[in-house]
C-alpha cells in the first residue's frame, strides 16, 4: 500500500511539474533558413538537371520560411518576446498555426514540384534559381529600408 502511495505522489509531482513548466519561446523563423552557396549562370549550366532540382527546392524552402515574416525577422533566433509582443496563449497559438501552415504549404509545393518540375526546361530552371538567389541576397540589405 505504501508503495502505491509513493508511486502515486511521484506521478502526480511529475505531471504537475510538466503542466506548469514554461516552454522556451519559439522562433518566428524556424528551421533551415539559409543556402550554402550562391551560383552564377556558368556554374549552373555545368550541373545536371537533378542537382538543379535540388537547388531549386532548397531555395523555395528558404523563401517560404522567411519572406512572409520579414516584417518581424529575416534570421532565426527572433522570438515574439524579443520583439516586445506579449507572450500570451493566443499569440503562441497564432505563431504555431503560422509555422504549421508554412510547413504544410512547403510540403504540398514540394510534392507538386517533384512530380512536375523534372519536365521543366533546364534554362528556365537555371533562371528561376538565379532569380531566387537574387531575392535571397536582397534580404541582406533589408535593414537599409528600416532607416527613418
Amino acid at each position: 500500500m505504501k508503495t502505491k502511495i509513493i508511486i502515486f505522489i511521484a506521478a502526480l509531482t511529475l505531471s504537475s511539474s510538466s503542466i506548469f513548466a514554461q516552454k522556451d519561446p519559439q522562433d518566428i523563423i524556424s528551421g533551415k533558413v539559409s543556402i550554402s552557396k550562391y551560383h552564377d549562370r556558368d556554374e549552373l549550366n555545368q550541373l545536371q538537371k537533378g542537382r538543379l532540382l535540388e537547388l531549386y527546392v532548397e531555395r523555395i524552402e528558404v523563401i517560404v520560411k522567411i519572406l512572409p515574416n520579414i516584417a518581424f525577422a529575416t534570421k532565426p533566433g527572433v522570438t515574439m518576446t524579443s520583439l516586445g509582443i506579449p507572450d500570451t496563449k493566443d499569440h503562441r497559438k497564432a505563431l504555431e498555426d503560422n509555422i504549421e501552415a508554412s510547413n504544410d504549404y512547403f510540403d504540398s509545393t514540394i510534392e507538386f514540384q517533384k512530380k512536375i518540375l523534372p519536365y521543366s526546361d533546364k534554362t528556365n530552371l537555371i533562371s528561376a534559381i538565379l532569380f531566387y538567389e537574387e531575392t535571397l541576397k536582397s534580404l541582406h540589405t533589408y535593414n537599409e529600408y528600416n532607416k527613418f
